[in-house]
Order: C-alpha cells, then structure tokens, then sequence
C-alpha cells in the first residue's frame, strides 16, 4: 500500500525541494510587510524594511550569507520594543527561506518556531507561519512535531487538506490506529474524495484491523472504477474474513457482471463462494453449464463437486443423477457408497440397493450396515429411510431410518 497520498497541499511538500519552499516562504516576507495583519502590527523604520528587501534580494544568489545577516540582526533586535520584535520575526521568517533555499528544512522550521513565539504578533500571521513550519517539519521527516503542529492548526480551521495529510503522517509512521482515526475525520468533512483518497483510507482501514470499514472504502471505490478485477477480489476476499459469505458471492457476481472478472479461475471461485454463501443451486447451474459448454474441463473433482452442490441444494433428482454419473464414471467404492446413504436417506430404496452392493463389491464395510438398515426397515414396513428434513442429516446414517 502507497502509505503517503502526496496529493495534498502539504503532502506534497514530501517531494519540493529546498528552492521551491523558499519561493513560497518569500512571498510570505512579502505578503507579512503587505498585509492586513502587518498593518495593524508596528511601524518599522524605513532602514530596517530597506535591510529586509535587500536581503531579499540576494537571496537566490547567496542564501548562506543572507541566513547569517537575518540571524544576527534578528539576535540584535531580542528584547526590543515592539517595533524589534516585529522586525525581529520577519528577520526570522528570512532566515528561514534561506535555510530552506539550501535544503535544511529543520532550520527552516526552527527559524518560523521562533517567529511564531514573539509577542505582539497577530493571530493571522502566526498562523502563516505555522502552516510553513509544518511543510518545513514534513520536509525534515520530523512527523511527529508536523502531526502535533496541524493538531494545532486545526483547533482554527475546517481544512480538509490538513485532515489528509494528518492521516498521511500517521500512516507514515506506521501508526495505524491514530491514521484510521485521521481517515475517519478527513471523510467526515471530505464528502467525496479522490479515487486515490479511497484506495488510502481503504489501505490505512485494513491495516488497523478496521476491515469493515476498509471494504467499505473499497466498495466506495469500486463504485467509481468497476473495471479493477483486483480489487474486486480483495473486496470479496475482505468480506469472508469478515465471516459474511453472502456479501463476498454478492461482490464477486457484481464484479462478473462488470466484466471485470472473468476466465476459468474466477468462474471456479465464483462457484465456490456460492455454495459458502448458502446458494448451493446456483453454483450447481453454474458448474453444471461450464462441464456442458466445455468452458471447464470435466474432471472426476469437478463432478464430485457439482453431485455435493445439487445435494446440499436439496435437489433429489439432479442430486442422484449427479452422484450416479460420478460413480459410474469413477467406479470408486467411496462414490458408490455416498450415492446408497444419499439414496437411502431420501427413500430411494432401489437406487440404495444398486448403490451399495456395488461400494461393498469395491470393499467398503459400511455398506454392509446401511444394506441391513435397509432391509429392516422393509420387513416392518417403515421404508428405507427418513427424508432430510424429517430426521435425516446431510450425511444419513443407518440408524436414522425406522426410528420413529
């Protein structure tokens, strides 16, 4: 599983480069001298904005030298008034486009920290700075202090794209309740997610043992790209573990409609998971139609599974015939047996008779017990056998019949 989407705005920070952060962090310097907050925050001198744009300037062509500048004027302006501090934070954010310019994002990030922490500086702008000192932190691999930051951010903001990538993070560090938490608040406030939000939160679901909750994410998905016999198969594969038969033949039909299963081996798998969802009838059709159409070849295994699905089918006739052309076709004393018991059991005394002289001339003893049932229960008149459902079981024994 992709564990990290790299979709989201600050997801894909995994994958920027140093240069392209520090454009962003400029535009920040920029956007801090222009802005509504930075109006309403103190009035800088003239040399110091003169300082600030300079250093600016020179950025691109000397990032170490202008991070040395903005960090020793930033240590120049401690314990000002308020016109340093401010000046001293926007020094900082400097600094920290120019570390970020040259690859060292924990730099980056402890630089817009320590801008964040200065008195005197409005929400708003603290709230820029810690949206970069999260894409900063991500950058350096520190998830755990990027995972408490958006914590932070989103005591603030209904953002969607911070709940993804929260749920990334977690996942990035294989903490998979926490990252099944966060998938469960993203798709709270994401009412329709990407394809690729779908396969994540599905894949984060399924490795926090939450697998209901995977299928249904790959339901979802499915819903929206019906053409993925893979996933198809895992959705089906899903809902037997989570013990519903039913829901995992119900897939694998839907997906067979789809089209996007299909072939000798998903045939074979679709029969089986009719007979374990309890339609036994159905996968009897199915296997019946593909021996007849040649679509699978007729093997003596496959005969003996479509005897076994007309009977758990409760079918007499098309149970019987099945089990009369395996035992004919294999000669095998254990087939000639399981045809006289099946017989017996639903009163079919001659076919009993015929079935198991012919498994106790192959050597199977037992045959010997259930021809002795028969002929008791001739001689006081009660039949050869109960019908299942009267007393049989799906495996009659002799001592079934008569009793009663």
């Amino acid at each position: 599983m992709a564990v990290l989407l790299k979709t989201t705005p600050l997801g894909r920070y995994l994958q920027g480069t140093g240069a392209a952060l520090a454009l962003g962090l400029m535009a920040g310097l920029a956007g801090a001298l222009a802005s509504p907050a930075a109006s309403a925050a103190p009035t800088l001198s003239g040399g110091i904005i003169a300082d600030l744009k300079g250093l600016e300037q020179r950025l691109a062509d000397d990032p170490a030298g202008v991070e040395a500048k903005a960090e020793s004027q930033a240590e120049r302006l401690t314990g000002g008034n308020a016109s340093d501090r401010w000046a001293r934070a926007l020094y900082l954010q400097l600094a920290a486009g120019a570390a970020s310019a040259q690859n060292r994002p924990e730099e980056a990030a402890d630089h817009l920290a320590s801008a964040r922490r200065i008195d005197g500086v409005e929400q708003a702008q603290r709230d820029r700075w810690l949206r970069q000192e999260i894409e900063q932190r991500i950058q350096a691999q520190q998830r755990q202090q990027a995972r408490a930051l958006l914590e932070d951010w989103l005591l603030r903001h209904e953002d969607v794209e911070a709940l993804w990538t929260l749920a990334e993070l977690a996942a990035a560090d294989e903490d998979w309740e926490a990252a099944a938490d966060g998938v469960e608040r993203a798709k709270a406030a994401d009412p329709q997610p990407s394809q690729a939000r779908l396969d994540f939160a599905g894949g984060v679901m399924h490795k926090s043992g939450r697998l209901d909750q995977a299928l249904a994410a790959l339901e979802a998905r499915l819903a929206t790209d019906p053409a993925d016999a893979d996933a198809w198969r895992r959705a089906a594969a899903m809902a037997q573990r989570l013990g519903d038969p039913v829901r995992a033949a119900a897939l694998w039909e839907a997906g067979w409609r789809q089209g996007a299963l299909s072939g000798n081996d998903d045939l074979e798998r679709r029969i089986e998971l009719h007979l374990a969802a309890g339609t036994p009838a159905r996968a009897a059709e199915l296997l019946e139609r593909a021996l007849a159409e040649g679509v699978l070849e007729d093997s003596e295994q496959r005969r003996r599974l479509l005897a076994e699905a007309w009977f758990q089918a409760r079918d007499h006739d098309q149970a019987l015939h099945a089990w009369q052309t395996l035992a004919e076709r294999s000669d095998a004393g254990s087939d000639w047996l399981r045809l006289g018991q099946i017989a017996a059991g639903w009163g079919r005394e001659q076919t009993a008779r015929e079935a198991l002289n012919r498994a106790l001339a192959k050597g199977e003893d037992e045959a010997k017990t259930w021809l002795g049932a028969l002929s008791a229960g001739s001689q006081t008149g009660q039949g050869a056998a109960a019908e299942p459902g009267a007393g049989a079981t799906d495996s009659p024994r002799p001592s079934d019949e008569g009793a009663g």
